[in-house]
């Protein structure tokens, strides 16, 4: 299952991605996170101060090369784009499999394993967009086929800037972290009103709540949005200033209340069946929209012809 963590920037999305992804890891079950924001700090929440594997983001032309296989459909890796989507050929991936990818680009933080996109480096500064690293992550989760009870945790771009490429598509549930503050709510309006046209779903989580009054603006703005709450966390402060151990072991100091909030989230991801059909339909259309708007322009080819129409997502892709 995968889930994108999203909010305005210091709402505290990058607390919760690393706060879930050690829950999950405390219970037993696979999970990878992904650090899909241009201010690289989740293996920090995690509990680390780097990761040992390389970014996604610097190898994005050997990433498709692998991930095109054998699919006669893309001739090249120059071909390729960020939202080719698989066809027949192509190789598909399982999560934290014994694949290339996986043993290149996966690093482990705070008992977490965790890939990341990578900051931009001084030959980006001005001439490049941010999303063209986060290009690789949406190839990744496109190629991969995850099932119940294996978890993918992406901490997302800050804000509505998140709808500047097809990822958002790419999860079976959205959260949107929002502080009890106008300013808060402002961009979960954003982002409902965007992913309505595509069906996506949204669950909000309250975050830094002190008192009664913060929860009541929250019910009274977001409505049956509202998932659960966080309460303002001391363990999460000392966490942030180094005061604490990382691992996902430590979490069972963390405020009952706050374990309880990720213990409801866990149940919504689970309780959320995966939609194949629709995750590849959006993948293609998304697909079709670059090539028309950019892509057909700069590769030389006509990119529609990248879809394969008997292509059959899911786990029946992997069988032979």
């Amino acid at each position: 299952m995968r889930v994108a963590f999203v909010g305005k920037g210091g709402s505290g999305k990058t607390t919760l991605s690393a706060l879930f992804s050690r829950h999950l890891a405390r219970s037993g079950a696979p999970v990878l996170a992904i650090d899909g924001d241009i201010n690289q700090h989740l293996a920090e929440a995690l509990g680390s101060t780097e990761v040992s594997a390389p970014p996604l983001g610097e190898h994005t032309a050997s990433i498709k090369d692998y991930l095109r296989g054998a699919n006669p459909r893309i001739p090249s890796p120059e071909a390729m784009i960020k939202t080719t989507p698989p066809g027949r050929g192509s190789r598909l991936l399982r999560p934290l499999g014994d694949d290339e990818l996986h043993a290149r680009h996966v690093g482990r933080a705070g008992g977490v394993p965790l890939m990341v996109t990578g900051e931009f480096d001084e030959s980006d500064l001005g001439v490049a967009c941010y999303h063209s690293k986060l290009g690789a992550v949406e190839l990744y989760l496109g190629h991969l086929v995850d099932g119940p009870g294996e978890y993918v945790v992406v901490d997302m771009t800050a804000g509505a800037d998140a709808f500047a490429s097809g990822l958002f598509t790419r999860f079976d549930l959205t959260f949107l972290v929002a502080e009890p503050t106008r300013k808060g709510v402002s961009v979960y309006r954003q982002y409902r009103d965007h992913a309505e046209r595509f069906g996506i779903r949204i669950a909000v989580i309250g975050n830094k709540v002190t008192c009664e009054d913060d929860l009541l603006f929250l019910k009274e703005q977001v409505g049956d949005d509202l998932l659960t709450h966080l309460v303002h966390s001391p363990w999460v402060r000392a966490a942030e200033q180094g005061r604490t151990e990382s691992g996902p072991d430590t979490l069972a100091s963390l405020e009952p209340h706050n374990r309880h909030a990720l213990t409801v989230i866990h149940e919504a991801v689970d309780s959320r069946p995966r939609d194949w059909a629709r995750l590849h339909r959006h993948a293609v259309e998304f697909h079709l929209r670059n090539a028309r708007a950019w892509a057909d322009a700069r590769t030389g080819e006509d990119l529609a012809a990248q879809v394969d129409p008997d292509f059959v997502p899911g786990p029946a892709a992997l069988l032979p």
